[in-house]
């Protein structure tokens, strides 16, 4: 989550997570668990050096799909904003049991802090963008006629983007992950839990269509000699440029057959599939040496949490939901909260960018007014009859109802008594709370009990 300040002062907090949200638009306080990070980054140069030093190497680097090592100090990822190193205490022999130390006697600015500790902060902020990205479909667990995630050549289309970049486990070549050995023929299998409603999720990734045909490419361009076969049930490029780069995908030389796999095993040094081409009605074993699988993205871990922490919904599978899909697309119900990315659905990077961008001008919008209209047709609560039980308050979704003592007199004497207070700012007029509230206290405006018993006898007249 970024969350954006109301003051022209712009802080970084890399390594740190929302734990709690309170307020609403223009007033959110939000407390912030920065994480131990073991170095001073105000006196990081991110030259390095502690990095090249570090004994710790051979550590399975998760940005790598695990196919390449790191050392216990390292950075999150190679483009990382800022580019300074942190170290990972699971792995550090000095955090574990006190040896070791040649990080802080090499760091020529003396940034390490072995004595960091996580802590928590508190900021004011005025609006908060979600952009907590995606996860990937767990397809080990479902899709046991692909192996379980037993044969190590099967992979997902990240370990294959890994493998074909530059900066990736293998200088760009593409290998074989069991015995980094070029593969002559590599099988791409597409909608692998995506668009499955049996055993995976019942929409379409958006993106698999387009980044399945650039590692067809890819595999083509770096090794002309290679089969690359596409296994689909159809083909979606509905963006600028995409039905073009995909028939270039097929003048290179990429085979794209309409099947589903239906069975992944080992013969030997191969992997054999078991398919069909629908379009010639006839069953097909294709022997390749590497399996690509486009799996479907999902919400992020946690993500469901942390819009319940924020107050705002999520849809049936999980991803944000936003106010409206085509007036309010970037908008969430809780006012002040914005969208951008995958968070909300899947997208490729031009949909992405896009969205950002919308997300942004919102912010700079809101920050550049004064004073905010509010929806008029909201809840209120008659003090009169409220008893202040509080069964409305977990029902609100956007935590608009928040209980408060009310000074009065009884018989001369004052008293205070616990009543439901609404907040104007926060409260959308969705009338959840409503038949929550024992004592009819609560009622919509413009939508009384008594407005629409007046107006069910005006029709009857």
């Amino acid at each position: 989550m970024v969350a954006v300040a109301q003051h022209p002062n712009i802080q970084l907090m890399t390594m740190a997570e929302v734990v709690k949200v309170d307020g609403y638009i223009g007033n959110f306080k939000v407390t912030i668990k920065k994480r131990a990070k073991y170095v001073d980054w105000d006196l990081c140069t991110g030259c390095g050096t502690c990095m090249e030093k570090c004994p710790t190497k051979k550590i399975p680097d998760a940005f790598d799909m695990g196919m390449g090592q790191t050392t216990a100090v390292r950075m999150m990822y190679p483009q990382a904003v800022p580019g300074k190193p942190y170290i990972d205490a699971e792995h550090c022999t000095k955090l574990l049991n006190g040896k070791c130390g040649i990080c802080e006697k090499v760091c020529p600015t003396k940034a390490i802090r072995y004595e960091d500790k996580e802590e928590l902060v508190s900021e004011d902020i005025g609006a908060i963008v979600m952009a907590t990205g995606f996860d990937l479909f767990e397809w080990e667990k479902a899709y046991g006629e692909y192996g379980y995630g037993m044969y190590p050549d099967v992979i997902t289309s990240l370990h294959f983007e890994r493998l074909s970049s530059s900066s990736g486990p293998t200088g760009g070549k593409i290998k074989r992950p069991s015995d980094g050995k070029i593969p002559d023929s590599v099988a791409f299998i597409k909608c692998v839990g995506s668009r499955d409603d049996t055993k995976g999720k019942s929409y379409c990734s958006r993106a698999c269509c387009m980044f399945t045909a650039k590692h067809a490419y890819q595999l083509k361009e770096k090794n002309p000699d290679s089969e690359a076969y596409v296994f689909y049930m159809d083909v979606r490029t509905a963006g600028k440029g995409y039905e073009e780069f995909y028939m270039r995908s097929q003048k290179a030389g990429a085979k794209y057959i309409r099947g589903r796999v239906s069975k992944i095993y080992p013969k030997g040094d191969k992997l054999v599939l078991k398919t069909e081409d629908t379009l010639l009605s006839k069953p097909m074993e294709v022997e390749v040496d590497m399996v690509v699988l486009a799996t479907a993205m999902v919400p992020a871990a946690g993500a469901k949490e942390l819009a319940k922490t924020i107050g705002f919904s999520t849809d049936k599978d999980g991803f944000f939901q936003e106010a409206h899909p085509k007036l309010q697309p970037v908008e969430t119900f809780s006012a002040g909260v914005y969208l951008a990315g995958t968070c909300q659905g899947p997208k490729d990077i031009p949909d992405t960018v896009a969205q950002a961008s919308a997300a942004a001008v919102k912010v700079l919008g809101l920050f550049a007014k004064n004073e905010l209209a509010t929806e008029p047709l909201i809840a209120e609560v008659d003090y009169v009859k409220c008893s202040g039980c509080e069964f409305c308050v977990p029902i609100c979704p956007y935590k608009a109802i928040s209980i408060k003592q009310l000074a009065e007199r009884c018989h001369g004497e004052p008293i205070t008594r616990r009543i439901a207070d609404i907040n104007p700012s926060l409260c959308q007029g969705c009338g959840a709370c409503l038949p929550a509230c024992r004592t009819t206290a609560i009622n919509l405006k413009g939508f009384t009990d008594e407005q629409l018993a007046a107006e069910v006898d005006a029709l009857c007249l």
